[in-house]
Protein backbone atom coordinates (compact mmCIF):
# COMPACT_ATOMS: atom_id res chain seq x y z
CA UNK A 1 0.00 0.00 0.00
CA UNK A 2 2.78 2.33 0.87
CA UNK A 3 4.58 1.84 -2.57
CA UNK A 4 1.06 2.72 -4.04
CA UNK A 5 0.46 5.60 -2.50
CA UNK A 6 4.25 6.77 -3.62
CA UNK A 7 3.10 6.09 -6.85
CA UNK A 8 0.35 8.69 -6.84
CA UNK A 9 2.70 11.10 -5.23
CA UNK A 10 4.97 10.93 -7.75
CA UNK A 11 2.69 11.02 -10.70
CA UNK A 12 -0.01 13.55 -9.44
CA UNK A 13 0.20 15.11 -6.50
CA UNK A 14 2.79 18.06 -5.17
CA UNK A 15 3.76 19.65 -1.90
CA UNK A 16 1.80 22.57 -2.26
CA UNK A 17 -0.97 20.49 -3.87
CA UNK A 18 -1.82 17.88 -1.44
CA UNK A 19 -4.83 18.81 -0.06
CA UNK A 20 -8.81 17.36 -0.37
CA UNK A 21 -12.08 18.98 0.73
CA UNK A 22 -14.12 17.78 3.81
CA UNK A 23 -17.80 17.72 4.67
CA UNK A 24 -17.75 21.19 5.20
CA UNK A 25 -16.01 22.40 1.82
CA UNK A 26 -12.75 23.01 3.64
CA UNK A 27 -9.42 22.07 2.63
CA UNK A 28 -7.63 19.44 4.79
CA UNK A 29 -3.71 18.65 4.44
CA UNK A 30 -3.78 14.98 2.05
CA UNK A 31 -1.49 13.38 4.65
CA UNK A 32 -0.49 9.66 3.90
CA UNK A 33 -2.65 8.31 6.61
CA UNK A 34 -5.57 9.87 4.77
CA UNK A 35 -4.39 8.81 1.24
CA UNK A 36 -3.90 4.68 2.93
CA UNK A 37 -7.39 5.24 4.46
CA UNK A 38 -8.62 6.26 1.11
CA UNK A 39 -7.23 3.95 -1.33
CA UNK A 40 -8.60 0.90 1.52
CA UNK A 41 -11.95 2.12 0.91
CA UNK A 42 -12.24 3.44 4.48
CA UNK A 43 -12.45 7.12 3.82
CA UNK A 44 -13.25 8.39 0.00
CA UNK A 45 -12.02 11.93 -0.21
CA UNK A 46 -11.94 13.96 -3.48
CA UNK A 47 -8.44 15.41 -3.51
CA UNK A 48 -7.69 19.17 -5.18
CA UNK A 49 -5.96 19.14 -8.24
CA UNK A 50 -4.70 22.82 -8.34
CA UNK A 51 -2.67 24.52 -5.52
CA UNK A 52 -3.54 27.51 -3.73
CA UNK A 53 -1.14 29.43 -6.27
CA UNK A 54 -3.44 28.30 -9.13
CA UNK A 55 -0.40 25.40 -10.42
CA UNK A 56 -1.52 21.79 -11.51
CA UNK A 57 0.43 18.79 -12.76
CA UNK A 58 -2.06 16.32 -13.44
CA UNK A 59 -4.19 16.78 -16.10
CA UNK A 60 -7.82 14.62 -15.91
CA UNK A 61 -9.75 14.37 -19.11
CA UNK A 62 -12.97 12.89 -17.70
CA UNK A 63 -15.11 10.49 -20.60
CA UNK A 64 -18.50 10.13 -19.44
CA UNK A 65 -19.44 6.11 -19.44
CA UNK A 66 -22.53 5.59 -17.50
CA UNK A 67 -25.57 4.96 -19.44
CA UNK A 68 -24.15 1.84 -21.69
CA UNK A 69 -25.12 0.55 -24.97
CA UNK A 70 -23.57 3.06 -27.96
CA UNK A 71 -22.93 5.99 -25.46
CA UNK A 72 -20.34 3.71 -23.50
CA UNK A 73 -18.61 2.60 -26.84
CA UNK A 74 -18.59 6.59 -28.15
CA UNK A 75 -16.85 7.43 -24.63
CA UNK A 76 -14.10 5.07 -24.75
CA UNK A 77 -13.63 5.43 -28.42
CA UNK A 78 -12.83 8.98 -27.78
CA UNK A 79 -10.74 8.33 -24.93
CA UNK A 80 -8.97 6.01 -27.05
CA UNK A 81 -8.61 8.64 -29.87
CA UNK A 82 -7.24 11.05 -27.27
CA UNK A 83 -4.66 8.99 -25.48
CA UNK A 84 -3.50 7.56 -29.02
CA UNK A 85 -3.02 11.55 -30.36
CA UNK A 86 -0.92 12.17 -26.93
CA UNK A 87 1.76 9.83 -27.95
CA UNK A 88 1.49 9.42 -31.12
CA UNK A 89 1.08 12.96 -32.36
CA UNK A 90 2.50 14.79 -30.03
CA UNK A 91 5.00 12.27 -29.28
CA UNK A 92 4.52 12.60 -24.94
CA UNK A 93 4.63 9.35 -22.43
CA UNK A 94 1.66 7.07 -22.20
CA UNK A 95 -1.03 8.33 -20.16
CA UNK A 96 -2.89 6.43 -17.54
CA UNK A 97 -6.65 5.20 -17.81
CA UNK A 98 -9.20 4.26 -14.83
CA UNK A 99 -12.61 3.84 -14.26
CA UNK A 100 -14.59 6.44 -11.90
CA UNK A 101 -17.73 4.25 -11.41
CA UNK A 102 -19.92 6.24 -13.54
CA UNK A 103 -17.02 7.22 -16.22
CA UNK A 104 -13.82 6.85 -18.02
CA UNK A 105 -10.58 9.05 -17.76
CA UNK A 106 -7.60 9.72 -18.85
CA UNK A 107 -4.79 11.18 -16.61
CA UNK A 108 -1.65 12.80 -17.66
CA UNK A 109 1.27 13.34 -15.20
CA UNK A 110 3.85 16.89 -15.56
CA UNK A 111 6.45 16.69 -14.12
CA UNK A 112 6.95 20.34 -13.38
CA UNK A 113 3.27 22.26 -12.25
CA UNK A 114 1.92 24.55 -14.58
CA UNK A 115 -0.61 27.45 -13.87
CA UNK A 116 -3.87 26.32 -14.38
CA UNK A 117 -4.66 28.65 -17.38
CA UNK A 118 -2.22 26.45 -19.66
CA UNK A 119 -3.49 23.32 -18.05
CA UNK A 120 -6.69 24.33 -19.07
CA UNK A 121 -5.70 25.41 -22.49
CA UNK A 122 -4.20 22.29 -23.12
CA UNK A 123 -6.99 20.45 -22.35
CA UNK A 124 -9.10 21.85 -24.65
CA UNK A 125 -6.81 22.06 -27.45
CA UNK A 126 -6.85 18.20 -27.22
CA UNK A 127 -10.45 18.42 -27.20
CA UNK A 128 -10.68 20.71 -30.37
CA UNK A 129 -7.94 19.06 -32.31
CA UNK A 130 -9.04 15.14 -31.87
CA UNK A 131 -12.44 14.88 -31.42
CA UNK A 132 -14.81 15.82 -34.19
CA UNK A 133 -16.20 19.70 -33.46
CA UNK A 134 -19.77 17.73 -33.15
CA UNK A 135 -18.85 15.34 -30.73
CA UNK A 136 -19.99 16.55 -27.46
CA UNK A 137 -18.17 13.65 -25.09
CA UNK A 138 -16.39 15.17 -22.42
CA UNK A 139 -18.36 14.75 -19.35
CA UNK A 140 -17.16 18.06 -18.06
CA UNK A 141 -17.87 21.05 -19.69
CA UNK A 142 -15.56 23.21 -21.62
CA UNK A 143 -12.28 23.70 -20.42
CA UNK A 144 -12.76 20.00 -19.78
CA UNK A 145 -10.56 20.43 -16.68
CA UNK A 146 -10.76 18.27 -14.01
CA UNK A 147 -10.16 20.29 -10.79
CA UNK A 148 -10.79 17.70 -8.06
CA UNK A 149 -11.15 14.26 -8.18
CA UNK A 150 -11.50 10.85 -6.14
CA UNK A 151 -7.65 9.29 -6.91
CA UNK A 152 -8.01 5.80 -7.80
CA UNK A 153 -8.61 3.32 -6.48
CA UNK A 154 -11.85 4.64 -4.20
CA UNK A 155 -14.69 3.57 -3.43
CA UNK A 156 -17.70 5.22 -4.16
CA UNK A 157 -21.06 6.57 -2.77
CA UNK A 158 -22.31 4.11 -5.02
CA UNK A 159 -20.78 1.47 -3.88
CA UNK A 160 -18.16 1.01 -6.87
CA UNK A 161 -14.60 0.86 -6.98
CA UNK A 162 -12.49 3.13 -9.18
CA UNK A 163 -9.82 2.34 -10.39
CA UNK A 164 -6.81 2.34 -12.95
CA UNK A 165 -7.61 0.13 -15.64
CA UNK A 166 -5.12 -1.40 -18.55
CA UNK A 167 -5.60 0.43 -21.85
CA UNK A 168 -6.81 -3.07 -23.20
CA UNK A 169 -9.20 -3.82 -20.89
CA UNK A 170 -11.52 -0.38 -21.50
CA UNK A 171 -13.96 -2.19 -23.96
CA UNK A 172 -14.90 -4.33 -21.11
CA UNK A 173 -16.18 -1.34 -18.91
CA UNK A 174 -18.88 0.15 -21.95
CA UNK A 175 -21.35 -0.44 -19.95
CA UNK A 176 -20.83 -0.23 -16.22
CA UNK A 177 -17.23 1.79 -15.71
CA UNK A 178 -16.70 0.62 -12.21
CA UNK A 179 -15.54 -2.52 -10.50
CA UNK A 180 -17.82 -4.43 -7.99
CA UNK A 181 -14.91 -5.33 -5.75
CA UNK A 182 -11.59 -3.49 -4.64
CA UNK A 183 -9.30 -3.91 -6.96
CA UNK A 184 -6.06 -5.41 -5.75
CA UNK A 185 -3.35 -2.99 -4.93
CA UNK A 186 -0.63 -4.59 -6.60
CA UNK A 187 -2.38 -4.74 -9.97
CA UNK A 188 -3.09 -0.78 -9.29
CA UNK A 189 0.88 -0.29 -8.32
CA UNK A 190 2.00 -2.15 -11.80
CA UNK A 191 -0.18 -0.15 -13.94
CA UNK A 192 1.22 2.96 -12.31
CA UNK A 193 4.81 2.32 -11.49
CA UNK A 194 6.39 2.19 -15.72
CA UNK A 195 4.69 5.60 -16.26
CA UNK A 196 6.80 8.78 -16.69
CA UNK A 197 5.93 12.26 -16.17
CA UNK A 198 5.74 14.80 -19.01
CA UNK A 199 8.73 17.27 -18.66
CA UNK A 200 8.99 20.69 -19.35
CA UNK A 201 10.28 20.95 -22.85
CA UNK A 202 7.78 18.05 -23.70
CA UNK A 203 4.96 20.06 -22.71
CA UNK A 204 6.29 22.89 -24.19
CA UNK A 205 6.39 21.34 -27.32
CA UNK A 206 3.17 19.97 -27.38
CA UNK A 207 0.93 23.18 -26.53
CA UNK A 208 2.96 24.81 -29.08
CA UNK A 209 2.05 21.90 -31.62
CA UNK A 210 -2.08 22.22 -30.53
CA UNK A 211 -1.88 26.10 -30.46
CA UNK A 212 -0.44 25.76 -34.45
CA UNK A 213 -3.25 23.30 -35.34
CA UNK A 214 -6.05 25.99 -33.69
CA UNK A 215 -4.04 28.83 -35.30
CA UNK A 216 -2.76 30.38 -32.21
CA UNK A 217 0.48 31.78 -32.37
CA UNK A 218 2.30 29.55 -29.79
CA UNK A 219 3.72 31.38 -26.99
CA UNK A 220 7.05 30.53 -27.22
CA UNK A 221 10.14 31.95 -25.64
CA UNK A 222 12.58 33.69 -27.44
CA UNK A 223 15.91 32.05 -27.94
CA UNK A 224 19.11 34.28 -28.95
CA UNK A 225 20.42 32.22 -31.88
CA UNK A 226 24.41 31.72 -31.48
CA UNK A 227 26.31 33.82 -33.91
CA UNK A 228 27.66 32.25 -37.01
CA UNK A 229 31.34 30.62 -37.10
CA UNK A 230 33.97 33.03 -38.61
CA UNK A 231 34.31 32.14 -42.25
CA UNK A 232 37.86 30.24 -42.79
CA UNK A 233 40.54 32.92 -44.26
CA UNK A 234 42.17 31.45 -47.19
CA UNK A 235 46.00 32.03 -46.96
CA UNK A 236 47.54 33.93 -49.87
CA UNK A 237 48.58 32.20 -52.99
CA UNK A 238 49.82 33.50 -56.33
CA UNK A 239 47.27 34.64 -58.60
CA UNK A 240 46.59 32.28 -61.19
CA UNK A 241 49.28 29.30 -59.86
CA UNK A 242 49.47 26.99 -62.04
CA UNK A 243 49.80 23.20 -60.81
CA UNK A 244 53.63 22.57 -62.82
CA UNK A 245 54.31 26.15 -60.96
CA UNK A 246 53.27 25.15 -57.71
CA UNK A 247 55.17 23.85 -54.04
CA UNK A 248 54.20 20.99 -52.16
CA UNK A 249 53.48 23.59 -49.91
CA UNK A 250 51.11 25.98 -51.97
CA UNK A 251 48.74 22.69 -52.81
CA UNK A 252 48.87 22.04 -49.10
CA UNK A 253 47.50 25.40 -48.43
CA UNK A 254 45.00 25.56 -51.42
CA UNK A 255 43.45 23.17 -50.21
CA UNK A 256 43.20 23.95 -46.85
CA UNK A 257 41.81 27.01 -47.50
CA UNK A 258 38.69 24.57 -48.89
CA UNK A 259 38.68 22.55 -46.09
CA UNK A 260 40.28 19.64 -47.73
CA UNK A 261 42.80 17.79 -45.59
CA UNK A 262 45.04 16.27 -48.13
CA UNK A 263 46.25 12.76 -48.25
CA UNK A 264 49.87 11.55 -49.76
CA UNK A 265 50.61 8.50 -50.52
CA UNK A 266 53.68 7.08 -52.16
CA UNK A 267 54.04 4.35 -54.59
CA UNK A 268 56.66 1.81 -54.19
CA UNK A 269 58.07 0.00 -57.63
Amino acid sequence: MHKLISELKRLYLFDEQQQYLDADGSAQPLTPAVLARHVAGEQTVAARLVSDGGLARALVLEFGGKGGGRGGEQHWSALCTIANAVQHELDLPAPAVSISGTAFQLWLSLATPVPIAQARQFVQLLRSTFLPASTDILAVAPPAYVEQVMLPPALQPSGKWAAFIHPSMGAAFVDEPGLDMPPPPAAQLGFLESLRSINPAQFAQALAKLQGHAGLVPEAVAVAAPAPLPAPVAPSAPTGLLLQDATLEDIVRWLHARNIEPTFRHRLR
